[in-house]
């Protein structure tokens, strides 16, 4: 094989590693928030399936009629969690009476260890306002893909079975049908936060 041919593979190869990687960046990552659909709905959110704090079946439906702020985490979340989780509160106490009439739901991506117990005990700690969902690996899974949601458990080596979830951390503002409106970074503002629940409201 001559030099040239080997040059001609490599560049294919380099050329097919990134392609496939924009690929799946755009797969994995929330279309920006504002931007314009010529097509349709955003393809974020959908039905679901989940057990909340006090052990209850729900879905969708359970949270219809109000604009959902829908953030995935969980408990055991060293800093991204609780860092949105705090400014969420936040922006619920600068929206005063107003807050009630929007669903706040923290999904968790670690099931294995989140509890319905667990996890109600963790958001109330930030503001009782918030409801914790927690599921099956499965149902979990399903939510999480409707949402774009990355997860990955990482074993930690040494660390005696202990596991961290690796995750994507936004926030998404769905109105009162369960359609996408916009995403929000966790660190976001929380003066920009409320200011954008209290348009739905």
């Amino acid at each position: 094989m001559s030099a040239r041919s080997v040059i001609f593979i490599v560049l294919g190869l380099v050329v097919g590693v990134a392609a496939a990687d924009m690929i799946l960046t755009r797969m994995l990552t929330p279309p920006t928030s504002g931007s314009a659909v010529s097509e349709g709905k955003v393809a974020i959110g959908g039905p679901f399936k989940l057990v909340d704090g006090a052990g209850r079946a729900v879905t969708e439906k359970d949270f219809a009629g109000k604009p959902m702020l829908v953030y995935f985490g969980y408990t055991n979340c060293p800093d991204i969690c609780p860092a949105g989780l705090q400014i969420i509160a936040q922006a619920l106490d600068k929206l005063g009476p107003k807050a009630g009439n929007i669903s706040v739901l923290f999904v968790t991506l670690d099931p294995e260890r989140d509890t319905s117990k667990v996890l109600s005990e963790f958001v109330a700690s930030f503001d009782p306002r918030i409801v914790g969902l927690t599921g099956t690996t499965e149902e979990i899974d399903a939510v999480a893909k409707a949402y774009r949601v990355y997860h990955k458990k990482v074993e930690n080596e040494g660390a005696g079975g202990r596991y961290s979830v690796d995750h994507t951390g936004f926030m998404y503002l769905m109105d009162g049908k369960g359609d996408y409106l916009q995403h929000f970074p966790h660190n976001v503002s929380v003066e920009n936060l409320a200011g954008a629940l209290s348009k739905q409201l």
